[in-house]
């Protein structure tokens, strides 16, 4: 497997990102995460999506720090400061589930709080399916779980075609297009850092293909078994989605319906929100994570 590493000098001095990075070995890949706050406080994992990384948590963290939790942020393989297989198909939905299910084992990561975003959802809410005992409460925002048996979303599509016709994709300006207000132009270029070129984006690229929108998509069959699963979930489970996202409205009230320890919390609705909803609200959403966590034990 060819594999791309981005060189460190592209991760220097970006705006709000003081983090010191933290390495795991997962075979022949090397995964970066985020680790911040005491050692002994309750954990919070925060996944991200496409076609972002760590750095999207970054307002995030000091809120959830400064509550007493411990913050582990991983970057995706394909993403961040994580190794970058050239091949796209080396990227497969069920790879990305194996490589965090790695991750979360290496470290010995229990009674976890997951934050899922986007693809971390697709992910995280797999993980939780598979390994429910490791998890004490979740929260979701800007995601779902899809089977590929309802229409895809028309802004979905949209998207899908975009990734796959662009010359060149602008990793930086498609997060500043999923979010309700402007991004400044030291913000987009860390968006961009992890990519010095096109070689880089193979999973970027990839990741649009892998969601399921049809029944017989080769991830339809294990997301439905997930969801039978997720549907006997029973600890605590929270939405927390923005209010301007045309991909997952919606989705919100579909998981509050279906699994069983989203009933009766505090489900929240965050204003001038769009899709990367922790750039437009991140200590909004810390605020939120941090009282979740305190309300729960």
């Amino acid at each position: 497997m060819e594999i791309l590493r981005t060189p460190d000098e592209r991760f220097a001095n970006l705006a709000g990102y003081p983090f010191t990075p933290h390495y795991v070995e997962l075979g022949e890949l090397r995964m970066h995460y985020v680790d911040e706050g005491p050692r002994d406080g309750a954990i919070v994992l925060c996944l991200h999506g496409e076609p972002s990384w760590s750095y999207l948590y970054r307002t995030m963290i000091p809120g959830l720090t400064a509550a007493g939790l411990r913050v582990v942020a991983p970057d995706l393989v394909g993403f961040g400061r994580s190794d970058k297989p050239v091949a796209r198909d080396a990227y497969t939905y069920q790879r990305h589930v194996d490589w965090m299910a790695a991750f979360i084992d290496q470290l010995g990561l229990h009674a976890i709080t997951l934050f899922c975003q986007d693809w971390g959802g697709l992910i995280g809410l797999r993980l939780v399916a598979d390994a429910a005992d490791r998890f004490a409460r979740v929260v979701a925002s800007n995601t779902f779980l899809p089977t590929g048996d309802q229409p895809t979303p028309p802004a979905f599509a949209a998207w899908q075609t975009f990734s796959q016709t662009v010359p060149e994709f602008p990793v930086g300006k498609i997060v500043e297009r999923g979010c309700a207000r402007p991004l400044g132009p030291d913000v987009i270029a860390a968006y961009d850092a992890p990519f010095p070129d096109e070689r880089y984006k193979a999973g970027a690229r990839q990741f649009p293909l892998l969601v399921p929108t049809r029944p017989d998509d080769p991830a339809a069959a294990a997301n439905r078994a997930a969801w039978e699963r997720l549907r006997t979930f029973d600890r605590p489970f929270l939405t927390a989605f923005g209010d301007s996202d045309p991909i997952t409205r919606g989705a919100d009230r579909v998981l509050q319906a279906a699994i069983p320890g989203a009933a009766g919390q505090a489900h929240t609705t965050i204003a001038n929100a769009g899709h990367f909803v922790q750039e437009d609200a991140g200590p909004e959403l810390a605020s939120i994570v941090a009282a979740f966590v305190a309300a729960t034990p």
